[in-house]
């Protein structure tokens, strides 16, 4: 009898060194406890169809279905006969199977009316569906070329048959057998959960929930293990959250409470508009926060254009009056100037400490970005060294060498999603005492996302639009179905511009050259033609429809001082059109700009939409925003397009983000480099689990803040949730 496997075990000594190579390379599977951790990705019935109708072409699947009829033909160009074999699931969707050479035992196997699993990579040749030379698995009894497949005829004896995610080496009923041969002599770990939890929510033991879920004997009992399955991961989550929210209510923070008569009050004062009910009740838990000894914690989120920059500055000159510093750290040098000219702005005398006709008590605002000059950087360093300047705004060049504060007490991250943990943790790092952090993002967060995500940061909304805000009318342009629409959307531009306004059109890619964080690749795997180019665009445009209109272009890849130059240009008027990149999703304010075109609007994602649009409509005059896309009528692409034009509400379109993207994206993932251990969990489905495993945690860290009593837990959430997931997830 073959000795007990555990976790650890190595998988080349259950299913041999081959198996185990390729598990290992395609997979990431090195453990017994990897490959039992190894989730089915969904389950078929015999008899039931699996909808063929919706593969998409470039989609590596595995079908399960019918053969209807084969037919043998010559092949035209070589010699040798091509099989085509059509299958069908049952809902009137069909595949064609093609398999090259002489294979007279494969059309004698492949006979109509056997079921079987079908993997491969979903193509399209004249219209029709294929799997070129697929890797498949005849299910059932007897009949020629039943020897082939018997050791994988038990993985389906059953009546749910488990498909696991897979690659093209690896075929879903390779990955079946090697988790029976596992399962087979598997001792699973001691129990994480505390046996109170689980008798209080009805769980059933770990050992039966990793039996069930790759061989379940009941739909129910699927439906039991899966649950289990889904608290360890919530669970986790929750308690590594929990756990780092009560640690930090014990650090020691400097307080900083408001000042009467301070730089705050004098801002207040000379403010050119009424703060929202909402910027007043959110300022209002900031202070309150800011004056206590721990540090502060807080998520503000809010639409475009809320008024969430104001909030910020509002406590950092709470900050200032307490004699300390704030700094802003801010994804792009567009934003940290911008951000800086519009503190100078709003702040007129106050921010202008040591210059002619400052206010009494002025403080001053520098800038620190990479592109500054020797002579203006030592300067700038010297005044956030002294004191002397008690805002800083600025890029990653904060956290080099070099860049010292007198007494930094808030950090302020703007976009927070655009920044690694590394860096939020370097600027925080060059305080004496943990300073208050204030984490921004325009994005909207669903709840439960905020509740797993977020869930040791307080978090304040900001759901009002400052009054004179314009509605942004937003429509889809289906350029391939309806080329007119498209010169339409050139001319409506065109309308907006002799009106006076203004004009951004974004396209997905720089253009020649290396690629930058902010463009996709240049091809995907379906062999779409490249995303627009701005380089390629613009140039287009100049000559053909916008003739005569002063363009202007703007990417990553120019100097910071050229794309200093090019935003001061658009923001005072002298460019109609400006052809970027999402280099202005985040931060770009110019009321004057009324009108976007989006260019191939399907290589965006939802919220990144959301974002670029809300850069129009910022002053008197109502927005448009056109959205181009060759994406076909009723395809998932254009139906998320048309679902962005129906809606200017964030929050909604944040949940249609979250169910169009994969968990552990939303989990931190891929923010660890990481394959992801929260493999089950649907922040959009499991919200009412994650509400409940909140609570088990907050009363089990209560009483027991570092789980010295509960060792298998504290184990276990080690393993689920990693020091880099933990940091993610920490967010700041």
């Amino acid at each position: 009898m073959s000795e007990p496997a555990t976790v650890d075990t190595p998988l080349k000594k259950l299913v041999g060194d081959k198996t185990a190579k390729a598990l290992a390379s395609h997979l990431d599977l090195h453990t017994a406890g990897d490959l039992v951790y190894h989730f089915p990705r969904r389950y078929d019935e015999r008899g039931e169809h699996t909808d063929i109708r919706s593969l998409d072409v470039g989609e590596q699947v595995t079908v399960l279905a019918q053969v209807q009829r084969t037919a043998v033909r010559p092949m035209r160009q070589r010699r040798g006969n091509l099989l085509e074999v059509t299958v069908g699931d049952g809902s009137g969707g069909v595949l064609t199977l093609t398999f090259f050479g002489n294979q007279a035992w494969r059309e004698r196997e492949l006979r109509p009316g056997r079921w079987g699993l079908f993997a491969g990579k979903v193509t399209e040749f004249r219209g029709k569906r294929q799997l070129n030379g697929p890797e498949y698995v005849l299910l059932g009894e007897g009949g020629d070329g039943e020897a082939a497949v018997s050791d994988d005829i038990e993985e389906f004896a059953g009546a749910l048959i488990p498909v696991y995610p897979a690659a093209a080496a690896v075929p879903t009923w390779v990955i079946a057998r090697c988790v029976r041969v596992v399962l087979d002599t598997f001792t699973p770990p001691d129990d994480p959960l505390p046996t109170a939890v689980r008798a209080s929510r009805k769980l059933v033991g770990l050992g039966a929930a990793l039996t069930e879920i790759h061989r379940p004997s009941s739909k129910e009992a699927l439906h039991q293990a899966r649950r289990r399955l889904k608290w360890d991961e919530a669970f986790a989550v929750q308690v590594t959250l929990v756990q780092r929210k009560h640690r930090a209510a014990d650090w020691p923070a400097r307080p900083r409470p408001a000042r009467p008569g301070g730089l705050l009050e004098a801002f207040d004062a000379r403010l050119p508009y009424e703060l929202t009910a909402g910027q007043r009740e959110v300022g209002v838990e900031i202070a309150a926060d800011l004056a206590t000894p721990h540090p502060m914690h807080r998520l503000l989120q809010g639409e475009v254009g809320s008024g969430k920059t104001v909030v910020a500055l509002r406590a950092m000159l709470q900050v200032v009056d307490a004699g300390g510093q704030a700094a802003l750290l801010a994804p792009t040098e567009v934003l940290a100037a911008q951000h800086h000219r519009g503190m100078l702005d709003l702040l007129g005398p106050l921010g202008r400490a040591g210059e002619l006709g400052s206010a009494e008590h002025a403080t001053r605002v520098e800038l620190v970005t990479g592109s500054l000059g020797a002579a203006a950087r030592r300067r700038a360093l010297g005044e956030v060294a002294s004191g002397a300047a008690g805002i800083v705004l600025g890029t990653h060049a904060l956290l080099y060498e070099g860049v010292d504060f007198a007494d930094l007490g808030l950090v302020v991250v703007d976009e927070q999603h655009r920044f690694g943990v590394e860096q939020r943790d370097a600027l925080r790092a060059k305080a004496d005492q943990p300073p208050h952090v204030l984490v921004m993002t325009a994005t909207p967060i669903p709840r439960t996302v905020a509740m797993t995500v977020y869930g040791d940061l307080e978090v304040s909304t900001l759901s009002q639009l400052p009054r004179g805000r314009s509605p942004i009318a937003s429509h889809v342009v289906p350029a391939a179905e309806k080329p007119a629409y498209l010169e339409r959307a050139w001319r409506r531009l065109r309308e907006e511009v002799t009106a006076g306004h203004q004009a951004y059109v974004v396209c997905p890619r720089i253009g020649d050259g290396p690629t930058s964080d902010e463009e996709p690749p240049p091809e995907d795997d379906n062999g779409r033609r490249p995303p627009l180019a701005v380089t390629e665009v613009a140039p287009l445009l100049a000559e053909g429809p916008l003739h005569g209109l002063r363009i202007g272009v703007l990417h990553g890849r120019l100097p910071a001082d050229e794309k200093d130059a090019v935003m001061r240009s658009f923001a005072a008027g002298d460019l109609d059109v400006l052809v970027a990149t999402t280099v202005i999703e985040v931060g770009v304010d110019v009321p004057n700009a009324t009108v976007m075109i989006v260019l191939d609007a399907d290589r965006f994602g939802v919220s990144q939409l959301h974002q670029l649009r809300g850069r129009v409509g910022r002053g008197a005059a109502a927005g448009l925003c056109l959205l181009v896309s060759e994406a076909a009528e009723g395809s998932p692409a254009r139906e998320r397009l048309d679902a962005v034009a129906s809606t200017s509400d964030g929050f909604k379109l944040a949940e249609l983000d979250l169910e169009q993207r994969r968990e552990g994206d939303v989990l931190g993932a891929t923010q660890s480099g990481h394959r992801s251990h929260l493999r089950l969990l649907s922040l959009r489905r499991d919200a009412d689990l994650i509400r409940d495993a909140r609570a088990e945690a907050i009363t089990l860290i209560e009483d027991d803040p570092e789980l010295t009593r509960s060792p298998a837990l504290a184990a276990s959430v080690a393993a689920l949730v990693d020091e880099d997931r933990a940091e993610y997830l920490e967010k700041g």
